[in-house]
């Protein structure tokens, strides 16, 4: 294969809000972290182990002002791009370099307002299935009744 690829793909959390540069000419570039998590269980001590990876994600122009709007800290977000290492010298005159991810794509797969809110619910129905459990096992008459209900439910499913 003659042709090179340069294609990242990543799912992960907001580490910031996002940080707008405008310019004159009306065009503008925002910038953020992106936090990526893998976890493993350690061999030596049997313990979970979670290491997370920062990554620096820059959007120009339409594709920054809509993460702008809508995405904010802990958000979890799917974006895909490709990698650009930058090259500049600091004040003592030393060449500094930065590797980002000049996003192409983005998909918004949820706020931190509605992580928050499932976990919520989720906890909340664990506590109401574990209160309506039968303590002996057996099913309530109530429910016997439902499924052996031979009324116009003839659907398959």
């Amino acid at each position: 294969m003659s042709g090179t690829l340069n294609k990242v793909m990543l799912i992960g959390h907001l580490g910031d809000e996002i940080k707008m540069h405008y310019f004159e000419g009306g065009g503008c570039v925002g910038r953020f972290p992106l936090a990526t998590n893998e976890t493993y269980v350690s061999k030596q001590n049997n313990e979970r182990v979670t290491n997370t990876e920062w990554h620096n994600i820059v959007l120009r122009n339409k594709a920054a002002e809509i993460c702008e709007k809508y995405l904010s800290k802990g958000d979890k977000v799917y974006i895909e791009g490709r990698l650009k290492t930058r090259k500049w010298q600091d004040d003592s005159g030393n060449d500094r370099y930065a590797t980002e991810i000049q996003a192409t794509d983005f998909t918004f797969l949820s706020t931190k307002k509605e992580s928050e809110q499932n976990a919520a619910a989720s906890q909340e129905s664990k506590q109401e299935s574990q209160n309506e459990a039968p303590k002996n096992g057996l099913t309530s008459p109530s429910a016997a009744k439902d499924s052996n209900n031979d009324g116009d439910n003839d659907l398959p499913f």
